[in-house]
């Protein structure tokens, strides 16, 4: 059994990742803001606010993996945008993994290689219009990823999912309707939305030995919206 703390796992992906991870035997602890709600095998919830609480002895001691499921959608035009909307995505998606990332570093196990798992979007690299806001922000963390990668080889691994668009609460404006999720769906080569099984599926490998040769690596888990 391994130990993962799960940063905004109490809905979408992060959710599905503490299940999945918890079913699997894990010890799981999920810090969120909104109560984590479902079934409970082993998962322990903290409530934790990324941009106004500190991690001063709040993360658990020798952990084994770290997700930073945090973040946000917020789809304008780049001409109404203003520097403050730029500042408090960055806040939210950068520069509170930067704070959960340190926090975990001192309480990693160290009679193992324990592992990362952030997440960008497709429309870091394929470029998408009204998405400059949200595209700055994991920009950074693609590049984040890479540096610690590079700086906590062989001691830890870090990698990063960058999905397309995904059935979660976050997206939840964009797909209100079947025929909006149909729609939007259909811009995808494969013909549909994400859902977070999908994403959970791969945070899962990568925390796990299985992929115990992978670090730094961009992954782009999108149905091939990214390539095709």
């Amino acid at each position: 059994m391994k130990k993962y703390v799960i940063i905004g796992g109490s809905k979408g992906i992060g959710k599905e990742t503490a299940e999945l991870l918890a079913s699997e035997g894990n010890e799981v602890i999920v810090f969120s803001r909104t109560p984590y709600e479902g079934p409970a095998h082993s998962i322990d919830w903290e409530e934790f606010d990324v941009l106004s609480d500190d991690w001063e002895d709040r993360m658990p001691e020798n952990i084994d993996g770290l997700v930073y499921s945090v973040g946000s959608i917020q789809l304008k035009p780049f001409r109404g945008l203003k520097p403050e909307t730029f500042e408090s995505d960055f806040q939210l998606q950068v520069i509170g993994a930067v704070k959960a990332l340190q926090a975990a570093y001192k309480n990693f196990n160290t009679e193992g290689v324990p592992s990362v798992v952030l997440y960008s979007t497709v429309a870091v690299q394929r470029g998408m219009p009204f998405h400059a806001t949200v595209s700055a922000s994991k920009g950074a963390i693609e590049g984040l990823t890479r540096a610690i990668a590079s700086e906590w080889a062989p001691k830890a691994r870090i990698n990063c999912i960058a999905p397309s668009l995904t059935d979660t609460p976050l997206a939840a404006k964009l797909l209100s309707t079947p025929e909006k999720k149909t729609a939007l769906g259909n811009n995808n080569p494969m013909k549909r939305v994400g859902e977070p099984a999908d994403i959970a599926e791969m945070t899962a490998f990568l925390l796990g030995d299985k992929a115990s040769w992978m670090t730094g690596q961009i992954i782009h888990i999108d149905g091939g919206q990214s390539v095709l």
